[in-house]
């Protein structure tokens, strides 16, 4: 028999409600999720002290609260910022590679000046509250809005400004491990600066670590927290859940981003044991079926890269009308979080001012100096089939789908349902001569939206499509069996407009945070591109994760326009999770020469 494909749904026993907060039952169920370690989180970032106008960099380290190696537990983070109002200003949900995240932030003209909290967390570390949450502080410094009073100390407030005591030193924890080197100390505008980077102890300095170079902060305090400081200060949160039975916690996402919600009848009661798909439209469409619990709750884990933040959900059944409701996770509480106290004098308003024009300058130039996403792993609709694909317009046309199929497309036609629907059948491919007969339904999509009811598309305008492609392999998918997909896609790939299903809800989420390859300027010989762009970077290089497994590495980057004191700062851990700082100050200037 030809390989037969199966999409597989892992159902938890437990009853999960439409906020994702699982009521513990039994001792039996506490003693089994007790099991399941702790996490904590860490993240480096590119503040303490941000512009508006510019980003706020981030490399996220997540680890097992038990062993203080990289989680395997959690797929997704998240990491928030918070205002002193006990507001959100974002929150972004990070897909980790083992253990590990990314992400930016630009801090645009309606962020206010104020203190903020950064936060990062995964579902399951919200079960403990805010003391398992990593936090540090941000100040943001907004000079186009006219009220900085959360920031301005007056004149009579006799506020003492907290400024970076250790400026102009170089902190260095652990460099018989892994260390780093440049090739001088000064250098000129826009040179070329070589970074060599070795690791002394083999597998013992494998880890992973975040290298940054960056302007010293004229206006902040040492209140960024490096990994050394992270790891006395997150050293006894704990270990395990603390909840008990009868008490209700956030279920950890292990395999995935969990999309789960509700189906009720129209009088309100949930609706039990009823098959659900969900699909994520698109080229590279995604299906998932679930099946609703004893509380009318269906779930699923989206583990692949999905290329569209929308999904279909509909309840295949049509002898009743049904509510279809997504779920959302329960807020993180903040209500005990506390904010530094940070204030400006008189005396950093030439900074300010100078900064703000540094910045308006750069961004002016943003298009030429571009990131770049990453994209996701493609997504194969047929899990490793290969389809059979016919292009209608290498045919003579016909109206109607119906016809299409019966005309053009081998292999696949209506069958007569008897008391029930119409429906297309696939037809088995016996090569093998070993593969039993069967009567099963087909799965078809239309530009990745699942059709539960093919009677209805019968008369589908084929002149909209511009190719229908078939898998012949069996599949079984929540429960059920299948018998081949047929992918139709249309010209515009505007399907899910046109979709009437009423069984059916469409519903908008939010993605996980794209990963990106940071521009790195270069000032090459010979390369004159940029001559004329003035180059006002604050920072110089920024690579969130350097994952060594090996003795030596060597990075290059180069300086701007900008002169004076400039940090290096390597940050991370080793596979063993113990923490690694180290950091080297360099000076640009008009005269690198000069003594």
């Amino acid at each position: 028999m030809k390989k037969q494909v199966i999409f597989s749904l892992l159902f938890l026993v437990y009853s999960l409600g439409v906020w994702s907060q699982y009521v513990v039952k039994s001792p039996t169920e506490l003693e089994s999720l007790k099991k399941l370690p702790q996490e904590k989180v860490y993240i480096d970032h590119t503040g303490p002290v941000l512009f508006a106008g510019e980003y706020l960099y981030y490399a996220l380290y997540c680890f097992n609260a038990q062993t203080n190696k990289r989680t395997n537990i959690s797929r997704l983070a998240y990491v928030a910022l918070v205002n002193d109002e006990k507001e959100f200003v974002f929150e972004h949900k990070l897909k980790m590679d083992g253990g590990l995240g990314q992400g930016d932030f630009f801090i645009s003209t309606d962020v206010p000046s104020g203190n903020y909290k950064l936060l990062g967390y995964t579902q399951w570390m919200k079960n403990n509250g805010i003391a398992q949450v990593f936090k540090d502080d941000i100040v943001i410094i907004n000079p186009y809005l006219a009220d900085q009073s959360k920031l301005w100390a007056k004149a009579d407030d006799n506020v003492a400004i907290d400024k970076d005591s250790k400026s102009g030193e170089s902190r260095v924890i652990d460099s018989s491990t892994v260390s780093f080197s440049i090739d001088k100390t000064r250098y000129a505008k826009r040179e070329k600066v070589k970074l060599s980077l070795k690791n002394y102890k083999g597998y013992l300095g494998n880890g992973a670590y975040t290298l940054k170079v960056r302007s010293k902060e004229q206006l902040g305090r040492d209140s960024f927290m490096d990994a050394t400081s992270y790891a006395d200060a997150y050293f006894n949160v704990e270990k395990q859940i603390k909840q008990r039975v009868g008490d209700s916690l956030f279920l950890p996402e292990q395999r995935g981003e969990l999309f789960f919600g509700t189906v009720t009848a129209a009088d309100g009661s949930p609706v039990v044991d009823k098959p659900v798909v969900i699909s994520i439209p698109g080229k590279e469409f995604l299906l998932k079926f679930s099946r609703t619990d004893d509380d009318g709750n269906f779930y699923s884990y989206l583990r692949k890269d999905y290329k569209v933040a929308t999904a279909v959900v509909q309840v295949e059944d049509e002898s009743a009308r049904y509510n279809i409701k997504k779920g959302a996770a329960g807020n993180l509480d903040i209500s005990t979080i506390g904010f530094s106290n940070y204030t400006l004098s008189e005396k950093d308003k030439e900074t300010i001012l100078a900064r703000s024009v540094q910045n308006q300058i750069e961004n002016h130039f943003f298009q030429v100096k571009p990131d770049s996403v990453l994209q996701g792993d493609p997504i194969d609709p047929f899990d490793g089939g290969t389809p059979e694909t016919v292009f209608l317009d290498d045919y003579t046309r016909f109206p109607t789908f119906e016809e299409t199929m019966v005309e053009i497309i081998p292999n696949a036609g209506y069958r007569n349902g008897g008391k029930a629907n119409d429906f297309v059948k696939v037809a088995q491919d016996y090569e093998t001569y070993d593969e039993e007969f069967n009567d099963f339904s087909s799965i078809i999509v239309i530009d990745g939206v699942f059709i539960p009811n093919h009677e209805r598309i019968r008369t589908y305008d084929a002149r909209n499509i511009e190719k229908i492609s078939l898998i012949r392999d069996k599949f079984r998918l929540g429960g059920v069996d299948y018998q081949g997909i047929v992918s139709v896609e249309t010209f515009d790939g505007n399907y899910l407009e046109t979709h009437g299903y009423e069984n059916s809800s469409v519903i908008d989420f939010k993605k996980p945070e794209p990963v990106k390859n940071y521009y790195n300027q270069r000032y090459d010989e010979g390369d004159d591109r940029y001559s004329r762009i003035p180059d006002y970077r604050s920072i110089l290089f920024w690579k969130p994760h350097i994952v060594i497994d090996k003795n030596t590495y060597e990075f290059e980057f180069f300086t701007s326009d900008i002169t004076g004191e400039y940090e290096i700062m390597l940050n991370g851990f080793t596979s063993y999770g113990k923490p690694i700082t180290m950091t080297k100050t360099f000076s640009v200037t008009d005269n690198p020469t000069a003594n």
